[in-house]
């Protein structure tokens, strides 16, 4: 049977092995500033613990490569098998999702212990080069490495909301005082009307990785429309508050106005007021909000709400696409700070003047996560990764702050449904010409 078009590992094997241990210690080096206990906590169904996360990843790899392909292989646990499974309805039943928190045993020592065996026979058989189902292991493993780093993004910002419920000011990172600077004023951007083209060209051979979602590349029509220099700040989605933002039901969608009445939402999520100033979570702890930096942690409700209250739209996930194509991943901020930057000129583009197009915070589209033309999910198991979400989500552009920067791509496409908002979740303007 002939490979999916995106069966092939576009890794160089001599330098997956490499891939494979940076990535894994990166999850290590996530862990450090956390205690046993923070590692135990699952603050709400949709997020999970720390401890599940370190273990789960190490699941797809045992799973998917050393059960299937290491002659011998045996599991440390068999009771592993389902307690770390996500979803993957072929491998098998897994325990239920809101109730992650509740499994305590395994300790986080034993969990460690699991990684390092894991990692053991993993690296036997990526340098086993003559291995007879070599290529379909390095295709398997890629996915692995980018698995992992997707669950590295969910780790810090499940870890925040957890983090954020504590009764005292915990700190996950401290930060140091930064010295205020202002957001760059907004401009528009002009596109013109044309046939462009979008998605991960899944035929070019050096088109690096990409998830089967991107693919394939295709030919969309766009009419003329602009797009903002930068995302929205916080003093601007403040003024959309003090305007009445939340009060006005003209604003919202039906489902977005049922969302506040139900939740008593009056602000972005992460945001307390205190003796008459705004304060924001954050993972350095409670910090006072700044004013230029990106809003964020806004659900698709508010994204819309704002819009409209601007005189705009949300932009497709076709013309952000389009917008962003000039960017690359050596355009991402340095990770470290985890939260969004102030926009900065010098993060354009020579021939641009857009800011902030990837590495500050997911942009909400205006476009509900459906398959591209032709799409078709990977065979096997694996195919259970994003085809079968394409449901009720919408999807969000431009990777985040906490998004590994070798794992952002213009052609990524995340997928939400709309009322989350514990994700680095922001927005960008459009308009139509």
């Amino acid at each position: 049977m002939a490979l999916h078009p995106m069966q092939a590992s576009n890794v160089d094997r001599g330098l997956l092995l490499q891939r494979y241990q940076y990535v894994r210690d990166f999850s290590m080096q996530l862990v450090e500033p956390l205690s046993a206990e923070d590692c135990q906590i699952q603050s709400m169904p949709d997020t999970s613990p720390t401890k599940w996360h370190l273990a789960h990843v190490t699941w797809f790899f045992e799973t998917f490569i050393l059960v299937e392909f290491l002659q011998g292989y045996q599991r440390l646990n068999e009771e592993f098998h389902y307690l770390y499974n996500s979803y993957y309805n072929g491998a098998g039943k897994q325990y239920a999702r809101p109730k992650r928190g509740m499994v305590t045993r395994p300790s986080l020592a034993q969990i460690m212990e699991y990684r390092l065996y894991v990692d053991k026979y993993m690296e036997i058989i990526l340098a086993d080069e003559n291995h007879p189902q070599a290529e379909k292991i390095a295709f398997l493993a890629e996915i692995g490495t980018h698995h992992e780093q997707q669950h590295q993004e969910l780790l810090l910002t499940d870890i925040k909301h957890g983090l954020s419920k504590n009764a005292i000011n915990a700190v996950y990172l401290p930060r140091k005082p930064e010295m205020r600077v202002n957001a760059p004023a907004l401009e528009w951007v002009n596109f013109a009307e044309g046939i462009y083209e979008i998605g991960h060209d899944t035929l070019k051979a050096d088109a690096g990785y990409a998830f089967d979602n991107e693919g394939p590349r295709h030919k969309i029509w766009l009419n003329n429309f602009q797009l903002a220099s930068r995302t929205v700040t916080n003093e601007e989605y403040l003024a959309f508050m003090e305007d009445g933002g939340y009060q006005n039901h003209d604003l919202w969608l039906s489902e977005g106005w049922y969302f506040l009445a139900h939740n008593k939402r009056k602000h972005p999520a992460y945001w307390q007021k205190r003796d008459g100033a705004w304060y924001q979570y954050t993972l350095a702890g409670w910090l006072p909000l700044n004013l230029a930096e990106p809003v964020t942690h806004i659900n698709f409700y508010e994204a819309q709400a704002y819009a409209l209250w601007a005189g705009a739209r949300l932009p497709t996930e076709a013309e952000w696409e389009v917008a962003a194509d000039d960017f690359k991943a050596e355009d991402v901020p340095t990770l470290g700070r985890y939260h969004p930057n102030v926009a900065q000129e010098s993060q354009g583009q020579a021939n641009s003047k857009l800011l902030q197009m990837i590495g500050e915070v997911w942009e909400w589209t205006l476009s509900s996560y459906a398959p591209y033309p032709n799409f078709a999910p990977l065979e096997g198991v694996v195919g259970e990764y994003n085809g079968k979400f394409m449901c009720n989500q919408y999807v969000l552009r431009g990777g985040s702050c906490v998004t590994p920067a070798q794992h952002i791509r213009i052609t990524y496409r995340n997928f939400f449904p709309t009322a989350i908002d514990w994700q680095f979740t922001g927005i960008r303007l459009a308009r139509n010409v």
